[in-house]
């Protein structure tokens, strides 16, 4: 009998992983003819721009990988954070853009520190004068190219010709058409400016920091002196004051927006509507208010929707508005995130959608059609399926048959979907959907691959009830026959917005979970209550007392694998990252006889040292809740630590800082307790090459292997 293969620590570190060598930035052309997607025939992460006809299924690269975009040594400074805050590991063409509504076909594609633009069949070309563009984008009808370099926005003819400033007050803290740190890392929002549909104006974010005290992060693994100053809003302290005005593009005219009296608020969503209004979600400091405004040439808005919701608001994707002005609006009031259509001045016509279970996306509206298309929780919490339902309301229709998670994109007038989707047995696969003739066809084939050929085992779905009898849905890795016990490690998010056991082939391509499971290690993941993909009720489980609910929920999950019988409980070990690496701390601290061996990986040690907008989203102000940042601090139970322990770190995160783990380590020493301490001098929130990642995946499983032997 052959052999499964064995994995190797190089194998645990390369991207992209097995199966994974798949489209992405899927989308179609303008025109709805075409689908277009980032791809590597190579099998690497260097990516370019492909484009695939429906009707010939015809293939083409419309862009290569621009210079200096194969390697991230020739990023700048600002693409480097962008990236680490979009969590971006491709290369190459990393994203792209068509001119929405232009006589020809304009294509944008950034790279290399500069636009390069295609205009009809001609070349991809360098667009002279682009040099330092960040976050461009092109007017609806492709003959401009608006970008901010230095702070302030500029304008430049796609044909040609010299780059207009629009703004001229740009300074250090001080930006124009620039997403704030807050709105990139938090908000979901990685815009700062956005073109009308005439293309005749810009409404755009001034974004002030001044007054934000500075954070060092100074580069300890260099030859020469190097600091890094970020404008950093601490939980509790300032944030950027934000003010939205509309530039006249032809005269450079500003007109400032009245956004009421209340400076401490966060800009959530910007977007025109088709006659030209200009829509704001505005939601509040506590992110328990969040309203819809309506801008109509003037500086003062109508309020179409406020919606107050308890313990917080989550924000969904852009307003979107029917060429009436009717809305199709998401929102969690029943406790669910579902679908309602309103009417052009905001009021309730109709629920679209209803029920025990969520809307995850909304894919868009073919009005031609009459139809809504989303993705929906609805046939189970650990799968996504595509649905639509009528306009004028009516049941809903699922259009995906296969087992396993899809992922959707509407093309141009509605005429093509795009199904993405995979699960645990079967590696990904796209196909293009003719919603109107039923035709189908393949985008991108699936690698003949298979779990056992790989020599990985399929992670099994199990049930778990929390404390409380709430059900809770766990992914076990299992060895295969042992003589005895196993050793037990959980890998550990335990987050919001985050889940992790899902019917995904990329669940079972985690190759450090499968590496330590060739090594006789049992692994086992668990969504607590606080995690994602099931409701607002049972995200909410966290407020205000994060670094409780969710240790509960991991100890009851060790607790059912020893009710399982065969694997050695006695001393479990955990590791995780970012929360996860938070989670492995709690765990440890507050669980010291269940959790015996841990890694944390850039772990949050004390909420007060995170940002505004996600930690005061879950636990409120340290003013307000002094009580739950105590006890959510693993700075407080440091003196609890019983079992081993490796920190990870890289010293220049700049989300995560560096302090945290140095703090936690005062107190350690103060406690008289002992750790391992794994530092990256030159990394952020992890390694990214491969030395350094092969570097860290041997360490930390090697420190697993070792402290997990029975003593």
């Amino acid at each position: 009998m052959t052999q499964p293969p064995r994995l190797t620590i190089a194998d645990v570190a390369r991207f992209p992983r097995p199966g994974t060598n798949v489209p992405g930035g899927l989308g179609f052309t303008p025109d709805g003819r075409a689908v277009t997607f980032l791809y590597s025939a190579e099998g690497n992460l260097v990516r370019s721009l492909w484009r695939l006809d429906l009707e010939t299924g015809a293939r083409e690269v419309l862009a290569g990988p621009p210079p200096a975009t194969t390697s991230e040594a020739a990023l700048s400074r600002e693409e480097e954070l962008r990236r680490e805050r979009a969590r971006l590991r491709e290369l190459g063409v990393t994203s792209y853009e068509f001119a929405t509504a232009a006589a020809v076909p304009v294509l944008l594609v950034p790279g290399g520190g500069r636009l390069w633009v295609r205009i009809g069949d001609g070349e991809l070309a360098p667009l002279p004068g682009s040099d330092g563009a960040i976050d461009a984008h092109l007017s609806p009808a492709g003959d401009r190219v608006a970008f901010v370099r230095d702070g302030d926005l500029y304008v430049q003819a796609t044909r040609g010709g010299d780059p207009r400033r629009l703004t001229a007050d740009a300074e250090d803290g001080l930006t124009n058409g620039i997403a704030e740190f807050i709105a990139q890392e938090e908000l979901d929002r990685d815009r700062g400016f956005w073109w009308s549909p005439d293309g005749s104006r810009i409404a755009f974010i001034r974004a002030d920091s001044r007054h934000i005290p500075e954070y060092p992060i100074v580069h300890q693994g260099r030859p020469g002196i190097d600091v890094e100053r970020h404008r950093y809003p601490f939980a509790g302290q300032a944030n950027a004051l934000l003010d939205l005005g509309v530039i006249d593009v032809a005269t450079g005219a500003i007109t400032w927006l009245d956004l009421g009296p209340d400076r401490d608020i966060y800009i959530a969503r910007v977007g025109w509507r088709p006659d030209g209004a200009l829509a704001v979600q505005l939601l509040s400091r506590n992110q328990r208010r969040l309203r819809l405004l309506l801008f109509e040439g003037g500086a003062a808005p109508r309020t179409l929707i406020d919606e107050y919701q308890e313990p917080w608001i989550n924000l969904a994707g852009e307003t979107t508005f029917l060429k009436d002005g009717r809305i199709v609006w998401s929102t969690e009031r029943t406790g669910f995130r579902h679908l309602e259509l309103r009417s052009a001045d905001g009021a309730l016509e109709r629920v679209l959608t209803a029920g025990p279970w969520m809307v995850t996306s909304l894919l868009g509206v073919d009005e031609e059609g009459g139809f809504v298309y989303f993705a929906a929780t609805e046939a189970s919490p650990l799968e996504r399926h595509l649905y639509r339902v009528p306009l004028t309301g009516g049941p809903m229709e699922r259009l995906t048959g296969e087992p396993g998670w899809h992922t959707g994109v509407l093309a141009p007038g509605g005429g093509w979907l795009l199904d993405a989707w995979s699960s645990r047995t079967e590696p990904p696969r796209v196909i293009a959907r003719n919603l109107r003739d039923g035709r189908t066809v393949e985008v991108h084939q699936p690698e003949a691959l298979t779990p056992a050929g790989l020599g990985l085992v399929i992670p099994e779905f199990h049930e778990v009830i929390a404390d409380d009898g709430t059900l809770l849905y766990g992914a076990l890795y299992r060895p295969p026959a042992a003589d005895g016990p196993v050793p037990v490690v959980v890998s550990v998010y335990g987050g919001p917005h985050v889940q992790r056991v899902i019917d995904d082939w990329s669940v079972t391509v985690d190759l450090r979970a499968q590496y330590l499971v060739q090594q006789g290690v049992a692994v086992f993941k668990l969504d607590n209550r606080g995690s994602a993909g099931r409701g607002l009720a049972f995200e909410a489980h966290i407020h205000r007392r994060m670094g409780t609910i969710e240790v509960e929920d991991q100890v009851a999950g060790v607790r059912y694998l020893a009710s399982l019988g065969g694997f050695d409980t006695s001393r479990a070990g955990i590791y995780g990252w970012s929360y996860g690496g938070y989670m492995t701390l709690m765990a440890m601290l507050k669980a010291p006889g269940v959790f015996r061996v841990g890694v944390a990986g850039a772990p949050v040690t004390d909420w007060d040292g995170y940002d505004t907008a996600y930690t005061e989203r879950y636990m409120e102000t340290p003013a307000a809740n002094p009580e739950g940042y105590r006890d959510g601090s693993a700075i407080t139970h440091a003196h609890r630590l019983e079992g081993r322990l490796l920190l990870v770190h890289g010293m220049t995160d700049e989300n995560v800082h560096f302090r945290h783990t140095a703090r936690f380590i005062v107190a350690l020493t103060e406690a008289g307790k002992d750790y391992d301490l794994l530092i990256f001098p030159e990394e952020r929130h992890m390694p990214r090459d491969q030395r350094g990642l092969e570097y860290q995946e041997r360490r930390v499983i090697e420190f697993l292997l070792r402290e997990l032997r029975p003593r």
